[in-house]
């Protein structure tokens, strides 16, 4: 009987861990398996283990192609297992092709006359997942909120980032989830950011492997009304509870989706764009709305209808649907496209509850409100 051992973490057993343990038994009459105990994992993965290690190995024992249990307990990398592996002398280590280790276990093979098999990859019986994947799942939020942003936007795109400027935005509320999404798509409020995070993956990756900025994922992440600097990556310079914005925010939709991607590579003016989001900044140190507004007013004025965007409702310029969305008697202090515009939401700001619910009693209008996660 050729006695068959391996080894690995199998911190969160999955359908992936079952075929590895049937196509390694099979390599010979007898499996033995052994996993890091939960000191092991904490010192190398700097991790908790997901389970007691007596109901990890209670488990494992449970599965019909396994034979025995082992706990490795040694302390070197990739070896946690040398004591055992030495005690039983096992005929084959069998390892999968991505096993980072392999020298080491070779020569550890070599003590007592074990054969190092590796195991080739084979369609998988079930749909491929690890067990970081899981982990991050398992974190991955419930709801997560979209995202307005007021000035600074572009600098948050790596190569468009300027020292000394900045990006003020604000996670919102209705909150969206995997089941409901209760907002338009393709439509400036971030949600391939929200998708993500909803997800379990790295929002500011997405983003920038898509080619644009990481303001989506880092104010949908960390929530609130923030300013963030200008830069390669995140850096939050204040994070505001944005109680000065409760019931004075509106998005108006357009009727038009929009596609940033697309619009990346657009002539615009970036001097602008710094001077607003310096002035936002400002306005969020202070909590100050008229200041905000005075904010929102450069990127649309300076930045937005240069570029060729078309007038919004309250722009004397609108014609069309635009000019008679706002109800009478309604006066908005600002209003701008969010996310790269031509299409999409556009954010508004008033200066108390009633003037925003008496604009969103007009067509395309809705109220959101500032939000912040309680950790």
């Amino acid at each position: 009987m050729t006695r068959v051992f391996v080894s690995g973490c199998y911190d969160i057993l999955h359908a992936g861990h079952i075929q590895f343990f049937r196509e390694a038994r099979a390599l010979g009459g007898h499996l033995t398996v052994s996993f890091a105990s939960a000191d092991v994992l904490w010192l190398h993965k700097h991790r908790r283990s997901s389970l007691p290690d007596d109901h990890k190995r209670a488990l494992l024992a449970s599965l019909d192609m396994v034979d025995e249990v082992v706990v490795g307990t040694g302390h070197d990398e990739g070896l946690d297992f040398k004591a055992d592996f030495l005690r039983l002398k096992p005929g084959i280590l069998a390892v999968t092709e991505d096993d980072k280790y392999g020298p080491l276990k070779r020569e550890l093979c070599a003590q007592v006359g074990a054969q190092y098999v590796i195991l080739p990859k084979t369609p998988p019986q079930f749909s491929p997942v690890s067990t970081t994947q899981l982990v991050r799942l398992i974190r991955a939020p419930e709801v997560a909120p979209l995202r307005v942003d007021f000035a600074g936007g572009w600098l948050d795109v790596p190569r468009f980032a300027r020292a000394g400027a900045y990006v003020v935005n604000c996670a919102i509320s209705p909150t969206v989830s995997l089941r409901e999404w209760p907002y338009e798509r393709n439509a400036g409020l971030g949600g391939s950011g929200a998708w993500a995070l909803l997800n379990g993956r790295d929002g500011v990756s997405s983003e920038l492997d898509l080619g644009v900025g990481w303001q989506d994922p880092a104010i949908i992440s960390e929530t609130g009304l923030c300013v963030w600097r200008s830069g390669q990556r995140p850096e939050l310079e204040l994070k505001h509870n944005g109680e000065f914005l409760r019931g004075r925010m509106a998005l108006y939709w357009t009727g038009v989706p929009h596609d940033t991607p697309d619009l990346v590579k657009l002539a615009r003016n970036y001097d602008a764009i710094a001077r607003a989001g310096a002035t936002a900044r400002e306005a969020v140190w202070r909590s100050d709305l008229g200041q905000l507004a005075a904010a929102v007013r450069q990127s649309y004025a300076d930045v937005q209808r240069p570029e060729g965007m078309a007038p919004l409702p309250g722009d004397p310029a609108a014609t069309g649907a635009a000019k008679t969305a706002l109800p009478a008697g309604t006066a908005p202090l600002a209003w701008k496209y969010c996310g790269g515009g031509f299409g999409g939401y556009a954010v508004y700001l008033f200066a108390d509850p009633a003037q925003r619910d008496a604009a969103c009693a007009g067509p395309g209008f809705r109220p959101i409100e500032p939000f912040v996660a309680t950790r």
